[in-house]
């Protein structure tokens, strides 16, 4: 028997698939000794989905490139889109403290005192009402007598008309509600 099959006897590698023997081998290089079985299991099921996904993105590079079989350079281009979108550097170091000393220039604002929390000033917070609501007046069918009386009202073109209480009731209202109230339920 060689040494290489004693080896797995030893460690139980007999009977794991060759992806499962290349995961636990990467563990082993990182100095891992002891974890559970299922994080294999977790590890190649990571990387089966992130093949698939890398794969289906390059098929789909390539349809658009009008090529009848996916080259290495949809590869590429699936891989580095990935990295792009699921990857993201911080900033450096000093574009944040330039940003920090920027942001820090402008004092707070004074705390409103009395018993219990200081809060800043009113407008300050996100309690304050913060948008208004138009509510538009209900509307009255006319009658057939009121449009008659309507249209033989004012026989003289040049005289403006004056607005009635059906027309003033059509402008909107604005009302507004805090956002701090508690409904009941």
């Amino acid at each position: 028997m060689s040494k290489m099959k004693m080896l797995e006897r030893e460690e139980g590698n007999e009977e794991l698939p060759r992806d499962a023997k290349i995961v636990k081998s990467l563990l082993k290089s990182m100095g891992i000794r002891e974890y559970e079985p299922r994080v294999i299991h977790q590890f190649l099921e990571l990387w089966y989905r992130y093949v698939v996904d890398i794969l289906t993105d390059a098929q789909v590079y390539s349809e658009h490139a009008g090529k009848p079989v996916i080259d290495c350079e949809d590869v590429k281009l699936a891989i580095q889109t990935k990295v792009n979108c699921s990857f993201s550097q911080p900033p450096p170091r000093e574009v944040l403290l330039e940003l920090a000393r920027n942001r820090n220039k402008i004092p707070l604002p004074k705390s409103v005192g009395g018993p219990g929390i200081p809060l800043p000033p009113e407008q300050d917070t996100l309690i304050i009402p913060n948008y208004q609501l138009a509510i538009p007046k209900k509307q009255s069918s006319p009658t057939m007598e009121e449009t008659e009386d309507e249209e033989g009202a004012n026989t003289n073109p040049n005289i403006p008309e004056e607005p009635n209480s059906d027309q003033q009731q059509n402008l909107p209202q604005r009302v507004s509600f805090p956002l701090a109230t508690k409904h009941p339920r």
